[in-house]
């Protein structure tokens, strides 16, 4: 059975499995509006967990001097991390815990942000929220892990830090990227169209390479994220 990836990173645990394609995921263009000023706070939005790097995103945002915004979410399984590890970071007065956000919410929280932070420890094998922070004009600062590198254009649509204080530099220098820039790779590379004639296109290609048997015995898998 032919699988299609989500990033090129996604296989390489996986490499014998039968790949026949990646396409990297897409939201609606409309879906976040572009916001053209720069916001004056950093971003950090996902799962409070260890691998979602949140210890990390304060300790940038303590040593940048600037306010952190933080839309996460704890389940029960990170409940004790959270009240250990970083429950006691967030009386830092330059944070505001504003806890889970839904979908309505994640497009003004973004696009106010000067920039989104996606510092990952782990081999994350897409990361929605970036592409959903370069819709609304936002750059990411991240930690090249997983299949950061393949959405992020390192000095382009943000910045790949290996480091605290590499991301901390990246944060002084955030401002002198555009925009617009942000929005308009995020239209070439990431929209739901986008995504959509990619996997047409690829189901189109498997058709034409397979000799015999009948079309609807084709099945395209796509690993979960």
């Amino acid at each position: 059975m032919p699988l299609v990836s989500i990033s090129h990173a996604q296989r390489e645990p996986l490499h014998w499995l039968n790949w026949c394609g990646t396409v990297h995921h897409g939201v609606p263009a409309g879906q976040y509006p572009f916001r053209e000023n720069k916001g004056s706070y950093l971003a950090f939005l996902g799962r409070v967990s260890p691998e979602k790097g949140l210890d990390r995103a304060l300790a940038i945002a303590t040593k940048s001097r600037i306010p952190l915004k933080v839309a996460a979410k704890v389940d029960r399984a990170d409940q004790e991390y959270f009240i250990s590890k970083i429950k006691p970071l967030l009386r830092n007065p330059l944070v505001e815990f504003v806890g889970e956000i839904g979908e309505s919410e994640k497009g003004e929280f973004l696009g106010n942000a000067l920039a989104l932070l996606f510092p990952i420890d782990w081999p994350e094998p897409f990361g929605l929220v970036m592409i959903e922070s370069l819709a609304t004009g936002t750059p990411v600062i991240a930690y090249p892990n997983g299949a950061v590198p393949e959405i992020i254009e390192d000095g382009t649509t943000g910045f790949l830090v290996e480091s605290i204080d590499q991301a901390v530099r990246a944060v002084s220098c955030v401002q002198s990227l555009d925009r617009r820039q942000c929005r308009e790779t995020f239209e070439r590379r990431f929209t739901a169209r986008r995504m959509a004639r990619d996997y047409v296109a690829l189901y189109q290609r498997l058709c034409s390479d397979r000799t015999g048997g009948d079309e609807g015995d084709l099945r395209i898998v796509q690993s979960a994220a």
